[in-house]
């Protein structure tokens, strides 16, 4: 296959979630053009086979690289960062895009904390994230001396999604506190829905540890990454812009990237083959 240099970077989630990275890292990096793509018709990724979420996500990758002129794509999903990257990176790149890269949230995320000096480390993330164990996996090979507690929690994506914010202090009071018993000295918000739910943490958790939100994390980490890797930086063209894509344009998710990204920002449908 001829390489079509890309231009762009772009940022994949199964929803809205990564929408939050996606701001955050325009704002820290307002020169260069960003592609946004929400795979709101297959939302959510959490309940489906691993086979099913590669599948859904190579072809999410593909539409980035091919079809919007990609050089560089952040997957702003840990279910996905969980279960496809490291195939997309070590099989589906060298095969098809050698030059390209596709980042994920996980491995930044753990950086940062161990930069910070933490080695108690909360999680709270799904169900399917905590069991995979990839954030107990990977902070070993950052540093033996930390250790991971991670905390399921199924509840909170619904009530974020369905705005339940009368429950949602009492739910994560019961979600939080054998974790403050733990001792801790940081907790990861380990979903990218949880962004917006990180000054009510912060709050309950009185500021007694460092709460890590990945839209905190993510931009000065791809900022780095870009300025050690100018191969891939001076590809990127610069003209500011920002595209928001999702396969099912509904009008809850309208409203959604309304109230994160203004009224002006247009919507497109992302038309391509799931298989």
């Amino acid at each position: 296959m001829m390489e079509k240099y890309g231009k762009k970077i772009g940022v994949f989630d199964s929803g809205l979630g990564g929408l939050y990275i996606a701001r955050a890292v325009r704002a820290s990096l307002p020169q260069y053009d960003y592609v946004y793509l929400g795979d709101t018709l297959n939302v959510p990724y959490g309940g489906r086979s691993l086979e099913t979420i590669y599948q859904l996500s190579e072809a999410a990758i593909r539409f980035l690289f091919e079809e919007q002129d990609c050089d560089l794509v952040v997957i702003g999903c840990n279910t996905a960062s969980v279960t496809a990257l490291r195939k997309l990176q070590r099989e589906f790149l060298p095969q098809n895009y050698p030059d390209r890269r596709i980042l994920g949230v996980i491995v930044p995320t753990l950086e940062s904390a161990t930069e910070l000096g933490a080695t108690q480390i909360g999680l709270i993330a799904t169900e399917y994230t905590v069991r995979s164990e990839i954030y107990d996996e990977e902070i070993v090979k950052i540093t033996p001396r930390a250790k991971i507690y991670g905390q399921p929690t199924p509840l909170l994506v619904p009530l974020i999604e369905n705005s339940g914010e009368k429950y949602l202090d009492m739910v994560l009071e019961d979600y939080l506190t054998p974790l403050i018993e733990k001792g801790l000295d940081s907790l990861i918000l380990g979903c990218t829905h949880y962004i917006s739910i990180k000054d009510h943490v912060r709050e309950l958790t009185r500021h007694r540890v460092r709460v890590l939100s990945q839209d905190e994390i993510i931009p000065p980490k791809l900022k780095d990454y870009l300025s050690r890797h100018p191969e891939i930086e001076e590809r990127l063209t610069q003209n500011g812009t920002f595209q928001c894509f999702a396969t099912d344009v509904n009008p809850s998710y309208i409203r959604n990237v309304e109230k994160l990204m203004g009224k002006d920002m247009p919507i497109s449908k992302a038309v391509y083959d799931f298989s």
